[in-house]
């Protein structure tokens, strides 16, 4: 089987974490969003992945190189010269997808983050018999998006509703699909959306059906979601991997912790907290629902929560970073500075206190 994943453009939404590598590359629990995709489709049996991209394509496939090799699957790239849209690129990557076999490929959006049952997947895709499947997940505020209305017998979708003002349903476009090669007979080479022209057109004919996803589901393209979509993914391996949980008396709820990083005495972490790669965290050091990237020393006594702190940073010692603070990559927060929502490009130091929500040039 192969698979496509829609990578797009610049990532500005997780801007400045995005200055320095392309969105679907930023860490995500401890490995680069794409490859909890790339690893699920593995799981099942996909043996290729096209990336459709517009932006730096080289620096993301010199980085999957060494993936390709220890997951034993090909990475290609598809690139775009303009922005295609989401259908567009499926018909860029016609001969990469279509090998003549017959068999469906999976679509898949590089900002979803969820429990990937992509087995059930193709086994309900095989079962209705249409021509494309789509994953739905149910939503507590369905006028903010897309509302898929479908049978809820059969899962045949009857049609789509864009922001609706009454309720119609809670159930959205979850952003993963499965495809048979004929919907590729029906896109264009040209920029356009597959859920506003071709989705419709498969639904008309009764040829569309939808899964309504089990588990947990999140769009993590902006910094608050990021954040949420930790907390329900530590919670799902929480159920299905505790061991990859840490433990001891220093945690507090769900955390996940590289096993290169240090922690001193007297800390206490969590809930909802992840630390990468090489961190190195000083005595007394408190944290609660925020993800530390690779190489970032904290240093003693400081307090953070609700935030993101990028690769290779250092926080001084008694700061206070909270309220959806960002910093970019090697920022230098120096000691007893309070940021309360500071978003922090990367390389810069830190000196004077960011006492409400702004950019740091």
């Amino acid at each position: 089987m192969k698979a496509l994943i829609l990578v797009g453009g610049f990532g500005t939404r997780l801007r400045p974490l995005t200055l320095s590598v392309p969105k679907p590359l930023v860490d995500f629990a401890n490995k680069p969003m794409i490859l909890h995709q790339i690893e699920a489709l593995k799981a099942v049996g996909v043996d290729e992945v096209v990336l459709a991209i517009n932006y730096q394509p080289e620096v993301m496939m010199n980085f999957l190189r060494d993936f390709e090799k220890s997951l034993g699957i090909k990475i290609t790239c598809s690139q775009e010269t303009e922005p295609m849209g989401t259908a567009g690129p499926l018909a860029l990557a016609r001969e990469k997808l279509d090998d003549g076999s017959g068999e469906s490929f999976f679509v898949l959006n590089s900002d979803v983050i969820s429990e990937y049952p992509l087995q059930q997947m193709v086994d309900f895709h095989k079962s209705h018999g249409g021509e494309a499947t789509i994953m739905v997940t149910k939503v507590d505020e369905p006028s903010k998006y897309g509302v898929v209305v479908m049978d809820e017998s059969n899962g045949c979708v009857q049609r789509f509703v864009e922001k609706p003002q009454q309720f119609v349903g809670n159930k959205i476009n979850a952003g993963i699909y499965l495809l048979s090669p004929r919907t590729l007979d029906r896109i264009e080479l040209r920029p356009t959306s597959i859920e506003k022209e071709v989705f419709p057109k498969i639904a008309a004919e009764k040829s569309l059906f939808a899964m309504v996803l089990p588990g947990f589901w999140m769009d993590i393209g902006q910094p608050r979601d990021y954040n949420t979509g930790l907390r329900l993914y530590l919670d799902s391996l929480r159920k299905k991997a505790p061991e990859k949980l840490a433990k001891g008396s220093a945690f507090l709820g769900n955390v996940i912790v590289d096993e290169t990083a240090k922690i001193g005495d007297g800390c206490l972490i969590g809930p909802d907290v992840s630390i990468g790669q090489g961190c190195v965290i000083e005595p007394g050091v408190r944290l609660s629902r925020c993800t530390i990237m690779r190489g970032v020393r904290v240093k003693k006594h400081a307090c953070i929560s609700g935030s993101i702190i990028g690769w290779h940073c250092t926080i001084g010692q008694w700061a206070r970073i909270e309220n959806m603070t960002v910093l970019g990559e090697d920022v230098r927060v120096s000691d007893e500075i309070f940021s309360n929502g500071g978003v922090v490009l990367p390389h810069k130091e830190i000196k004077t206190s960011i006492l409400k929500p702004e950019i740091v040039m």
